[in-house]
């Protein structure tokens, strides 16, 4: 069934004849216990509404738990954990053991517990447990990071066996979780079955509907959705147009959700903060900062303060368009104006000095965050060290990584690959195999990132044994080389003058099916030129245009080098030069003046002359600075053309590219 037949087929976007027909209406049936708060627990939406109020710490009707402890060891695991809930065949043991867990200093509870309690609960018929479970979740503030609809599933399926009814509320959380997870087919299918049990779709069904199709992209469908909602009777609120908003700003239609914004003013529903900072985030992402910052100032005149969200999606488009003296002014404003930065702000900030190498600027911003209360997460950490390993400050680098034990801040993949790869680039490869042995005694897995800051420095030592050892331990680990791997080692074959051996190694990764880059194209080229091994050199390239990665700068850069140092016939470097200028590369200056040299001593000065203007015309030379060059040129007088267009090449060199 396609995703369009589902939306044709289904009852809400039917006339209501057939349900119309269900004469009855929903009871409530209050003298029972519902599953409507189950099920919403299942898939994280919480509502406020729950059966009752009490929770296991202060309910007089919460069960007795024994004071023995379960088989469980203090440093259970949640497998563990859940292997033992499962055995339990009663109520008092499930709570026992639940509420014994929740005591243990080192216990973190996650869904998949949570579902297992309540399940067991549910094949019991315990429902008044179960809410209390729910309850005292809910009061402790124990949040699920996603929600889980095939066990929101079970608990409804477990719950209808024992006698609980349908609600609107609890099909409406349950297509709520459908959407919310991109399953929007699951979601009309449900609907179209419940709507035989006399479900008939409600506001929040047609606003779930409509966030479900914006999140994955099907804004003409969710618009769909929104005309059968007026058709119904239901006005679509702040909720149905935020959700069209946000869908179209993640697709970068800003103009398009700018007519969504005018469409519910026109109809009465007032934009709110969620509404205008979608948009300015929106804005900046796509660079139209200004547009972001007037839509700010215009808010502010009418009384809708900028809050953190606000403040950071300006400060970042201001950081990525590089006004960073006006992202630091705003950051200072947002303090004065009362809105407290937080871990998002500072990283912003932290990231943009660091990548300009402004790091005592960006310490500086640490030691703020510290001083005004704000937690430092590990992003923060992990961009300032790669910040100051990128400027050679290692010993500062491996301070802030030391500092991340004592403020309680786990280190990541991240942080260690950062730091061995600074220490390798440092020379100091000894310091960093010890920091990959902590970084597995810590629980983490090397990676290919890390392998391959090892396996670099080794290559450009011309170190081949250890750099084979290092590609062993790798795969004897399960981490599959990559191409940076594969590249890496043919650069550090050719480099310790083993040229047919990487060229076996390039055809070998080939026959793997992985595309090559240039990384892996250019050292075997190179050193097959150096080798006066020219057509090899020139089949290699070609075969590099079919079936590798495209050319790089550096890859024309050594065959021209190649041709004009004598690898080739003369009429094969202006062939070349021709070919490459067109692709949009500049030839390297020194081997350009070799081949004027050759082509003058051929007598071939008016091949050289439309070279020249070639090269002249590719690096968009000043009228001017064209006219001298080609008035030497003109009068034969090729040395002074050649040093007149070198000088002006090596001013033009930040811009053009030019070696």
């Amino acid at each position: 069934m396609t995703f369009s037949f589902s939306l044709q087929c289904h009852p809400c976007c039917l006339t209501c004849t057939v349900i119309s027909a269900y004469n009855s209406t929903i009871p409530s049936f209050s003298h029972k216990p519902t599953f409507d708060s189950l099920v919403s627990f299942a898939s994280t939406q919480q509502y406020d509404s729950l059966t009752t109020s009490a929770s296991l710490s202060n309910s007089s009707s919460s069960p007795t738990f024994t004071p023995s402890s379960p088989q469980l060891s203090r440093d259970f695991s949640p497998s563990q954990l859940l292997d033992n809930l499962h055995r339990q065949k009663d109520e008092t043991s499930v709570l026992r053991i639940y509420e014994w867990a929740l005591k243990q200093p080192k216990f973190s509870t996650n869904s998949s517990i949570y579902e297992e309690v309540l399940l067991k609960l549910g094949k019991l018929g315990s429902f008044n447990s179960m809410m209390l479970v729910l309850e005292d979740m809910k009061s402790s503030g124990c949040e699920v990071d996603r929600g889980d609809m095939k066990g929101a599933l079970r608990i409804k399926q477990q719950m209808v066996k024992s006698g609980c009814q349908l609600t609107n509320v609890s099909v409406n959380v349950l297509i709520n979780g459908f959407c919310k997870e991109g399953r929007i087919e699951e979601a009309l299918s449900f609907i179209q079955h419940v709507s035989n049990e006399g479900f008939y779709p409600d506001q929040v069904t047609y606003n779930s509907l409509v966030n479900g199709l914006s999140r994955t992209g099907h804004i003409k469908h969710a618009l769909e959705i929104m005309d059968v909602m007026l058709q119904e009777g239901f006005d679509p609120d702040i909720y149905t147009y935020n959700s069209l908003i946000s869908g179209l700003c993640k697709l970068g239609e800003v103009t398009e959700a700018v007519e969504i914004v005018n469409l519910m003013v026109s109809r009465d529903c007032s934009p709110n903060a969620i509404t205008y900072n979608t948009l300015i985030s929106s804005l900046c992402k796509e660079n139209q900062v200004e547009e972001a910052t007037e839509l700010a100032r215009v808010l502010t005149s009418k009384g809708i303060l900028p809050d953190v969200c606000t403040f950071n999606s300006l400060i970042q488009g201001l950081c990525l368009t590089s006004k960073h003296k006006i992202a630091m002014e705003l950051f200072e404003e947002m303090k004065k104006k009362g809105c407290r930065p937080d871990e998002f702000t500072y990283s912003i900030l932290i990231d943009s000095f660091c990548s300009r190498g402004r790091l005592k600027e960006a310490l500086s911003l640490l030691k703020e965050m510290e001083s005004s209360g704000c937690s430092r997460n590990v992003v923060v950490y992990n961009t300032l060290i790669d910040g100051l390993c990128k400027n050679k400050r290692i010993e500062e680098a491996e301070e802030i990584f030391d500092q991340m034990e004592l403020q309680g801040v786990s280190r990541n993949s991240v942080t260690y690959n950062t730091l061995i790869d600074g220490l390798c680039k440092s020379r100091r490869v000894e310091e960093a195999a010890q920091l990959m042995d902590q970084m597995i005694m810590e629980g983490l897995t090397p990676d290919k990132f890390t392998y391959n800051s090892l396996l670099t420095y080794f290559c450009r030592g011309g170190d081949i044994k250890k750099a084979a050892d290092i590609v062993q331990t790798m795969t004897s680990n399960g981490c599959e080389p990559d191409i940076v791997t594969y590249g890496t080692l043919i650069g550090g074959l050719c480099k310790a003058g083993r040229t047919d051996v990487a060229s076996r190694l390039l055809r070998s990764v080939q026959m793997k099916g992985l595309v090559l880059t240039p990384q892996a194209y250019n050292p075997v080229i190179q050193a097959l030129f150096k080798r006066k091994r020219t057509k090899e050199a020139m089949r290699l390239f070609r075969e590099m245009m079919e079936k590798g990665d495209p050319p790089d700068a550096i890859t024309y850069k050594i065959v021209f080098r190649g041709l004009c140092n004598g690898g080739g016939s003369i009429q094969e470097a202006v062939d070349f030069t021709v070919e490459m200028v067109g692709k949009g590369f500049l030839p390297e200056f020194s081997s350009f003046v070799l081949l004027a040299e050759g082509l003058s001593v051929l007598s071939m000065e008016d091949t050289l002359v439309k070279l020249t203007n070639m090269v002249m015309e590719k690096a968009n030379i000043s009228d001017r600075e064209t006219s001298m060059v080609r008035g030497f040129l003109k009068i034969r007088k090729f040395q002074d053309a050649m040093a007149t267009l070198g000088g002006i090449l090596n001013r033009q060199r930040p811009r053009t590219g030019y070696w």
